[in-house]
């Protein structure tokens, strides 16, 4: 046995370091094998702990260091009172050694010579039966492993004795080693029991755990790693990357070096994608210092090649391999216990309900099938290219306008996406939204039911109804894109965001869909932010702070997306103009903002046709279709008073929220279209609207109606009266009563089309007479107008053309000057003089004046008479389009990497994985389950219970869970 021991004891200032101090102290004097000396290093003012009592003839010296110094900082401050023949006992204010431990741990010792540091069992302090640590090695990459944390102590472990290393805390080093095993200053306060065990290991000796020597230490104290997760990350991090300069061969040194940034950002990456975002700072910080903390790593080496006397082998049987690392992390399904429902897609009738919709929907959509384009409405083609697609998506040049140059819309990105569907021809990928609309909502309407109700028919119910929303159906007959994609994603917003304070997986999911929803329309943001504060404040209430972090993070793409946009609209002083429908903007005949119109929304119906029933059955058979909504909205209602009330009255306020959206949209005009003002289309508020009432509809049933006849009834009746709603809607493409038109692969002439290159674009002077005897001017770029160069910087009138409406003016009017001339210089090449469906006529007037203007203008060439009108080509040398300035591209190129970085970010965090699904499935899938509210299990062929009453099951969703790491 050593001859003499010295414990060294760490502590903080205050009171309430003090009094775990004196516990500390009260436990070494309670050793059977008491210590020869005590000093006491205290991390700040010692005063008050030399004017206590208690201490004086055990304790043989108090040293006073600096507030905030490391645990290895204040051991060294203390070793040159340590006498040469003593071994060295390393414990802080919150180790409480057990009687015993001392004894075991110099017996250890004393068995066996080649054993430098001898490591008890630590245990809490608060409940001595869990295991804080025994035993730690490290892997292949130098990751700090535990080799048993945080069990139940059944003695299972303790047959362990030779390790690679252990905790610091409790450690007792050999005299004869005491002055090479000093713990490293440079760890910071992590890692440093490892540390110490591998040089001890390269000096020729060994680490033996001792587990009869048991000291309960607690969570917070000098040598304890911080309980923040980003304190914890930075200092585990840091402690790492010095472990790995300090331990490579001299060669490889400079090369670890060069990888630190390189290696930070792939492991950022991983970090998002394990659903560790608050480590990804952490990351860089860590790096950073390793990078600049040459001295330590220098300090550090010359301190392992002054004791090294056995080769790095040495350690390599005392590693943990990859495969036990795999088993170790590995803690089985997740789902023991939990409450899980299955999804069931197949056997639960949602695949034959899919099925039953892509059959209805290419019936309805029959003609589709022959158009290569999707025309009419709102409807355009897209770009030819994906490189075209996504640059329509980017900061930059605009593809309408002379000279613009500004942030896209976000929902250019959507269509780049959607596009970037079908590279070949993205226009088709458009097409394909139309033809496969019916069944995509059913699967989107079903999975949204799985966070209502368990159970199946319902589920189906759910899809059925929102596929056949009357808002839908009308968007999908008048061709409005961003209104049919916004309905389509609106399913999946929910599905993510009602558990997006469970997991960094669902939060990252629902913020990129609640970025892509937005961009469809912008109008519902008012509405998304009410209900996400709402959801911020529930969870700040229930004290879950994490998952308030993660409901934080939901907004944050959306905001960064349209961050260049609200600087533009703001600068320019029309904040109004954000709200505004995203692609092309047509006069409709839509509901109007009076009594009567707000009326029919207050039915669910966007039009005031009544999803065509007005022109199906006449206008007085339309004024009772509502009627057939009435048991969806009765429904809808008695959630409130279901025993899931919580969730029936959430449910309710998103539906009240889409209905103040829709009655506020319909009277708001910031859009102008041929020179009349055009409100937000309401459909869009109404969307969100049918969601709640929906969800509200299927609580109700699955809670209120407990008899199985009567749930079935319920059932039947409101999904066969939506589904008489929609007969109209779903014939109009075969009665002729649809906007939808086989559309062309280009608006413009073909002429121009072929023209237009890639590298070349070619600037369309497109002028078109209107029936109140106006000129509309349009400047299209390229071979085409399309979806993805729309911009609501033009149709808000945010930017004014001034100059090319002087120019059309001009060139119709009887001024002597050079048109051809001044428009060849802003990179004019062609003036198209168009044709409006059902042209008055003030408008044929005003054709045949502007034909004969042009034709006697210099320069202009006749090119012929087109399916889009007449075309006039210009003579001479035609500018090329500017490009963008130096200045322009840097503040692109920063636009577009701060985009980039914030969605990459995102769709690492939602992207699935293992630990993510396990954590999943312990919780149950229905959101808001009321405690005593039974589970309602899949049901097996043996079973002898009525399908009318289900199997009772006491399962309830369980508390929120720890993120998985």
């Amino acid at each position: 046995m050593p001859a003499r021991v010295h414990a060294i004891v760490v502590a903080r200032p205050g009171e309430s370091a003090r009094a775990h101090l004196l516990h500390t102290l009260d436990a070494l004097r309670a050793q059977s094998v008491r210590p020869a000396a005590v000093t006491i290093v205290v991390t700040g003012s010692a005063e008050a702990l030399r004017r206590g009592d208690g201490l004086d003839g055990f304790v043989e010296g108090i040293i006073e260091g600096r507030g905030g110094m490391s645990f290895a900082e204040a051991i060294a401050l203390a070793q040159p009172r340590v006498s040469a023949e003593s071994a060295v006992w390393l414990l802080a204010q919150d180790t409480a050694p057990a009687p015993g431990a001392l004894g075991h741990l110099t017996g250890a010792l004393e068995r066996s010579p080649s054993a430098l540091i001898a490591a008890p069992k630590l245990v809490s302090l608060k409940d001595d039966r869990e295991i804080v640590s025994l035993g730690i090695s490290m892997s292949r990459y130098g990751r700090t492993v535990e080799l048993a944390a945080d069990e139940l102590d059944q003695g299972q472990h303790d047959g362990i004795e030779d390790v690679l290393s252990a905790d610091i805390r409790g450690m007792l080093i050999r005299s004869e080693a005491r002055r090479h095993l000093q713990p490293d200053p440079a760890l910071g306060d992590a890692d440093e029991g490892l540390d110490l065990g591998v040089r001890a290991r390269l000096g020729g000796g060994r680490v033996v755990l001792v587990p009869q020597a048991r000291v309960g230490v607690a969570p917070d104290g000098p040598a304890a790693l911080p309980r923040r997760d980003v304190a914890r990350a930075w200092a585990v991090r840091r402690a790492q990357l010095h472990r790995r300069l300090s331990y490579a061969p001299a060669p490889a040194v400079p090369l670890h070096w060069l990888s630190l940034l390189p290696l930070a950002l792939w492991r950022s990456i991983t970090h998002l994608v394990g659903k560790r975002p608050a480590e990804v700072g952490p990351e860089w910080g860590a790096a950073l210092a390793a990078m600049v903390r040459l001295p330590s790593v220098a300090r550090s080496r010359a301190a392992i090649r002054s004791f090294r006397h056995a080769s790095w082998s040495s350690i390599a049987p005392l590693r943990v391999s990859r495969e036990q690392l795999r088993q170790r992390l590995d803690d089985g399904h997740g789902s023991e216990g939990g409450a899980v429902s299955e999804l069931n897609f197949f056997s639960g009738g949602a695949a034959w309900a899919v099925i039953a919709a892509f059959v209805v929907g290419l019936t309805a959509f029959t003609s589709l099938l022959a158009w290569p384009v999707l025309g009419g409405g709102g409807l355009l083609p897209l770009r030819d290219t994906l490189t075209a697609l996504w640059a329509d998506a980017a900061w930059g040049s605009r593809g309408l306008g002379l000279d613009l140059v500004g942030p896209a819309d976000p929902f250019s990105a959507v269509l780049a996406v959607l596009g970037s569907l079908w590279p070949g021809a993205p226009s088709t990928a458009l097409l394909l939204v139309w033809l496969l609309a019916l069944p995509l909502a059913v699967l989107g309407g079903w999975f949204a039911a799985t966070r209502v109700t368990d159970r199946a028919g319902l589920r189906v119910l759910g899809g059925v109804v929102w596929a056949l929303a009357p808002t839908f159906l009308t968007a999908l007959v008048q061709g409005r894109p961003s209104a049919v994609l916004l309905h389509l994603l609106l399913p999946w917003v929910f599905h993510s965001a009602v558990v997006a304070h469970r997991s960094w997986g669902a939060a990252g999911a629902a913020s990129l869909l609640t970025a892509a929803a937005l961009a469809c329309a912008p109008s519902l943001a008012p509405a998304f932010g009410l209900l996400w504060l709402i959801a911020l404040v529930f969870a700040l209430s229930a004290g879950r702070i994490r998952g308030a972090i993660r409901l934080m993070w939901v907004l944050i793409p959306s905001a960064v997306m349209f961050a260049p946009l609200v600087y533009w609209q703001v600068r320019h002083g029309d904040a109004w103009a954000l709200l505004a429908d995203p692609a092309v903007i047509r006069p409709t005949t839509s509901v109007t903002a009076d009594a009567g119109g707000r009326a029919i929304l207050a039915t669910g119906f966007p039009s005031d046709d009544v999803a065509g029933w007005t022109w199906f059955a006449g206008p007085e058979m339309a004024a009772w279709i509502p009627l057939l909504l009435a048991p969806l909205a009765l429904l809808a209602l008695v959630a409130a008073l279901s025993p899931r009330w919580r969730a029936g009255i959430s449910l309710l306020v998103v539906a009240v929220c889409g209905f103040a959206t829709a009655y506020l949209a319909v009277g708001v005009v910031v859009s102008f279209a041929e020179g009349v003002g055009v409100a937000i289309w309401p459909g869009t508020g109404l969307s969100l609207a049918w969601i709640g009432l929906l969800g509200g509809a299927l609580v109700a049933a699955d809670t209120v109606l407990s008899l199985g006849w009567a749930r079935t009834a319920a059932s039947l009746v409101t999904g066969l009266a939506v589904a008489a709603c929609a007969v109209p809607a779903l014939s109009a493409v075969h009665l002729g009563q649809s906007a939808l038109r086989d559309g062309p692969e280009s608006t413009l002439p073909a002429f121009v089309a072929a023209q237009s290159t890639a590298e070349v674009e070619r600037g369309t002077l497109v002028l078109t007479p209107l029936n109140d005897g106006s000129l509309s001017t349009r400047l299209v770029w390229g071979s085409s107008d399309t979806l993805g160069a729309q911009t609501t910087m033009i149709s808000t009138g945010s930017v004014a053309e001034d100059d090319l409406a002087v120019d059309a003016v001009d060139l119709l009017s009887a001024r002597d000057f050079d048109a051809a001339a001044t428009l060849a210089a802003d990179g004019v090449s062609f003036v198209l003089l168009a044709q409006v469906d059902g042209e008055g006529d003030r408008a044929r007037t005003m054709r045949g004046a502007a034909t004969t203007a042009i034709d006697q203008r210099a320069g202009f060439v006749k090119a012929g008479e087109t399916e889009r009108g007449t075309l006039w080509r210009i003579e001479g040398a035609i500018a090329e389009r500017p490009a963008l300035t130096d200045a322009q591209q840097a503040t692109a190129r920063a636009v577009v990497a701060g985009q980039l970085l914030v969605i990459l970010a995102a769709l690492l965090l939602s992207i699935p994985t293992r630990a993510s699904r396990r954590a999943a499935r312990s919780r149950s899938r229905v959101v808001g389950r009321a405690p005593e509210e039974p589970l309602v299990l899949p049901r097996r062929r043996d079973d002898d219970v009525s399908s009318d009453e289900e199997e009772p099951n006491d399962v309830a969703e369980q508390p929120e869970a720890e993120e998985t790491r």
